[in-house]
C-alpha cells in the first residue's frame, strides 16, 4: 500500500518512477567508472609501501601486494638513524612549517579580502587587479627574484624561510574576496555603527559566515606547504632546519642501494600523503560548498 502512495505521490508531481531510475543508472555508470580511476593512484600509493621488495621490482607490475610487509618503514627508520639528524626532526620541522603556514594564509586571505571587498580607498581596483595580475605566474617564474629577496631580508638559513615565501597567494586572496562580495554591505555598517573595530568584525561577522572559503584555502595552503621543498633546496643549509618533504627527495641517494631505496621512497611517499588524504576528508564537504558557490556573486 505504502509502495502505491509513494509512486502516485510521484506521479502526482510529474515523476514516472522508471526513467528516475534509469537517470540514476546513467549517472552511476558514468561515475563508476571515473571513481575508479581516479582511486587508482592512491590505491597504488598504499599497496606500493607494503610491497616487498620482489614485489616492486615484479614484471609486468601489479596493483595488489600478495605479501604485505612493513619492512619498508623499518628501512626508513633504520635509514634515518644512521645520520646526525633522524627522521623525526625533518617531520616535525614540516609539522611546524604547516602549521603556522596555514594559519597565517587563512588569517592574511581574509584580512585581505575583507579589505578588499568592504573598505572604499585610493587604488582598491588596481590592488585586486595586481592580485590578479599574480595569478598568471606560476612558481618557477618568480623563483629567482624570490631567492634575492629572502637573502637581502636577511632569510637564509633561517626556518621562516619555510613559512615567509608561502603565505603570499593570489588564489586565496581572490577566492576569499569574491565570497565577501556576496555579503551585505548592511552586516558591515552595523556593526560599524555599533562602534565595532575592523579587527572584530573580521573575526566575529566575516570569519563566520566564509567557513567554506577558509577551509579551501586551509586546504591549498597545506597541500603548498607539506609539499614543498624550495625553501629547503635553495634558501636553507642547516638539515636540521629542512623539511620532511626535502628529505624524501634525497632518499634514493641516501641509501646507497637503488632496489633497497625503491621500498624506502614507497613507505615515504606514503608518509607525505596520508596527511593531504585525511584532511581533505574532514574538510570535503565546505571544499566542495566552496567550488559551487565561487562564481554567485
Amino acid at each position: 500500500m505504502s509502495t502505491r502512495i509513494s509512486k502516485n505521490k510521484i506521479k502526482s508531481f510529474g515523476m514516472n518512477p522508471a526513467r528516475f531510475e534509469r537517470g540514476q543508472l546513467k549517472i552511476y555508470l558514468y561515475m563508476i567508472p571515473i571513481c575508479i580511476i581516479m582511486a587508482l593512484p592512491i590505491l597504488f600509493i598504499v599497496m606500493d609501501a607494503f610491497k616487498p621488495i620482489d614485489e616492486l621490482f615484479a614484471y609486468p607490475p601489479r596493483m595488489y601486494v600478495k605479501n604485505p610487509t612493513l619492512q619498508n618503514f623499518f628501512d626508513l627508520f633504520d635509514l634515518t638513524s644512521q645520520t646526525n639528524i633522524p627522521m623525526s626532526r625533518y617531520i616535525f620541522n614540516s609539522i611546524m612549517a604547516t602549521a603556522l603556514t596555514v594559519v597565517l594564509t587563512i588569517f592574511l586571505s581574509a584580512s585581505a579580502g575583507y579589505v578588499l571587498s568592504k573598505k572604499h580607498f585610493r587604488f582598491r581596483s588596481t590592488l585586486f587587479k595586481v592580485n590578479q595580475l599574480a595569478l598568471m605566474f606560476v612558481p618557477v617564474a618568480v623563483q629567482i627574484p624570490r631567492f634575492f629577496v629572502i637573502v637581502n631580508i636577511g632569510l637564509q638559513d633561517n626556518f621562516l624561510a619555510n613559512i615567509i615565501p608561502l603565505l603570499a597567494t593570489p588564489t586565496c586572496v581572490f577566492l576569499v574576496k569574491q565570497f565577501i562580495d556576496q555579503l551585505p554591505d548592511a552586516l558591515v555598517e552595523a556593526a560599524v555603527i555599533d562602534g565595532a573595530s575592523d579587527f572584530t568584525i573580521l573575526r566575529k561577522i566575516i570569519i563566520p559566515l566564509i567557513k567554506s572559503p577558509l577551509a579551501t584555502v586551509a586546504m591549498l595552503a597545506f597541500q603548498s606547504s607539506w609539499t614543498s621543498v624550495e625553501a629547503s633546496s635553495y634558501y636553507i643549509n642547516n638539515d636540521s632546519l629542512k623539511t620532511f618533504a626535502f628529505y624524501v627527495t634525497t632518499l634514493s641517494n641516501q641509501s646507497g642501494n637503488v632496489v633497497a631505496g625503491k621500498g624506502i621512497s614507497a613507505a615515504a611517499t606514503l608518509i607525505m600523503f596520508l596527511p593531504s588524504l585525511i584532511l581533505f576528508i574532514i574538510l570535503q564537504s565546505r571544499v566542495m560548498n566552496s567550488m559551487a558557490y565561487s562564481g554567485i556573486k
